[in-house]
């Protein structure tokens, strides 16, 4: 039986310390420690103008983070709204939680943003995943802090 997970989404502000906390480590443990991702800071100050989206897994007792993506209001990062830092901890893939996230994601967008066109930076081995909930390549692929992308759009 594929386990379901509570995904919540947050303004910044409406965060609490725990799972500002959670965000910040699973962030952290992906982006730096697997990735290493360590050209670029990963707190930009755009998260302040974002929705977190965020799933979580509670069966050790506690909230933990495992997934994870910001939303970005049009203008922010694109013209459109952008889905960015998107990620899953390593022993959570394969579970279908991505693609949870992003067709959340994506409702969560039109909701809160009334737009239903989003552009995105997707790391080109994981494509596949945002092709699988409607979106479509728009660009040759591209080096973004050392990691092959391609720009990807929905609702063009």
């Amino acid at each position: 039986m594929k386990k379901k997970y509570e995904i919540r989404s947050k303004y910044f502000n409406e965060l609490n310390i725990n799972e500002l906390y959670e965000i910040a480590k699973a962030r952290y443990e992906v982006f730096a420690c697997e990735q290493e991702i360590t050209c670029e800071n990963d707190f930009d100050d755009k998260d302040k103008k974002c929705i977190h989206l965020f799933a979580i897994d509670n069966g050790d007792g506690f909230d933990k983070v495992v997934g994870y993506c910001r939303l970005l209001p049009p203008g922010l990062s694109y013209e459109d709204a952008s889905i960015g830092r998107v990620l899953v901890l390593k022993e959570y893939r394969g579970r279908g939680l991505a693609k949870e996230m992003m067709l959340s994601a994506i409702d969560e967008i039109e909701k809160n943003y009334k737009v239903n066109n989003i552009s995105i930076s997707a790391q080109s081995y994981i494509k596949e995943l945002y092709k699988s909930v409607g979106f479509k390549e728009v660009s040759a692929e591209y080096e973004e802090a050392g990691i092959p992308h391609v720009k990807m759009k929905l609702g063009i």
